[in-house]
């Protein structure tokens, strides 16, 4: 399989350029996937999320197997049709779900079933199933059913949780690959902070050949210095030619440690959850709440780099008056310009790569 090709390496790191190839459309990398887990950017127009650089977005499984469900989705022309998004699309799998939502589900052998926590009904997701779905949704990119094993865990915990996530990709990959038309199925290596169970998982699942390889089970409450301990340790054990995906990363400094080490895709849902708090990026990558007295009468944009929407168009003293008055459209603006700022962050650091400076 060739949808994956690395066209320049740094000389100071490991970081790379790549594409990977799919069926709508080419990704170049390193890329920033904004999510939009119920089939929607919080707040935020397609078109918007598309001006301003997204080239691949998120859905969740979980959310949208329950509401409005894969026949709907289907009926109305997959995920790309029914949300109006032309690019890429990558669905998780709902094994977040399976850490967050730990007091409304049972894990078996066979999967997982979970009491909706809509309205209490009782599904059940299997390793074929969760394929079946996201070949419903028609996702460009897949994740197999796995455990996202919380923090802190005992090491015989992130050991069970990971031995069954590799029996359910081993048969997500086996499905999926009897009924594929050209969408990836991405590995998920788990294992907790105990590095020899990321070198088995990360072995064993190397000899079903996917086509990209992610590092889960990050984010999950762990200092950030176990996040990176990780990710500096896992990622040599990954193939170089596929795509590496670091699922749940998105603070800037995170996301430039991330690309040294040789991650190519991360995402991340704070950009519009930080907007709806007032919070934005600015600078090199500095967190601030608008809602702060000193942008009372501020006429300058958010960041005066920035050549977002709400930058071109609004000063911060107006979006902090529309937090104030808790009027929507200013977390709309923030949400715009925090994806804008991160899509543009990975920009930067791609063209640091080809040019040397990286």
């Amino acid at each position: 399989m060739t949808h994956f090709k690395v066209n320049t390496r740094s000389t100071r790191s490991n970081a790379r350029t790549g594409v990977l190839q799919t069926n709508h459309g080419d990704i170049q990398t390193p890329v920033f996937m904004p999510v939009g887990t119920q089939a929607t950017v919080k707040g935020v127009l397609p078109m918007h999320v598309e001006s301003h650089g997204a080239q691949i977005l998120l859905s969740n499984t979980y959310h949208l197997m329950l509401r409005p469900g894969v026949d709907l989705i289907r009926q109305l022309g997959g995920l790309h049709g029914f949300m109006n998004w032309r690019r890429p699309i990558l669905t998780d799998s709902g094994g977040f779900q399976v850490f967050s939502l730990a007091a409304m589900r049972k894990i078996s052998d066979q999967g997982v079933t979970f009491s909706s926590h809509l309205d209490g009904s009782r599904h059940v997701m299997t390793p074929e199933s969760v394929i079946d779905l996201q070949l419903g949704f028609n996702s460009d990119i897949m994740m197999p059913l796995d455990i996202c094993t919380g923090y802190p865990s005992s090491r015989d915990q992130a050991e069970s949780d990971m031995l069954k996530t590799i029996s359910w990709e081993i048969q997500a990959v086996e499905h999926w690959r009897s009924k594929a038309r050209g969408q990836h199925l991405f590995a998920i290596v788990q294992g907790a902070g105990y590095r020899e169970l990321r070198d088995y998982c990360a072995a064993e699942l190397q000899k079903y050949d996917f086509p990209g390889y992610a590092i889960g089970g990050v984010s999950v409450g762990e200092p950030i210095e176990e996040i990176e301990a990780i990710i500096a340790h896992t990622v040599p054990l990954l193939p170089e030619h596929r795509p590496r995906y670091v699922m749940g990363l998105g603070l800037p400094e995170n996301l430039r440690f991330a690309i040294a080490q040789g991650v190519d895709m991360f995402d991340c849902v704070l950009p519009t959850r930080l907007a709806r708090h007032g919070q934005f990026f600015a600078g090199n990558g500095d967190r601030r709440n608008i809602k702060n007295r000193q942008f009372f009468d501020d006429s300058t944009p958010l960041d005066p780099g920035c050549d977002c929407l709400a930058c071109s168009q609004f000063s911060r003293a107006y979006i902090r008056h529309l937090m104030v008055a808790k009027e929507m459209l200013g977390a709309m603006l923030l949400s715009i310009h925090n994806i804008r700022f991160l899509i543009r962050f990975v920009d930067t650091i791609r063209s640091e790569i080809e040019n040397g400076t990286f």
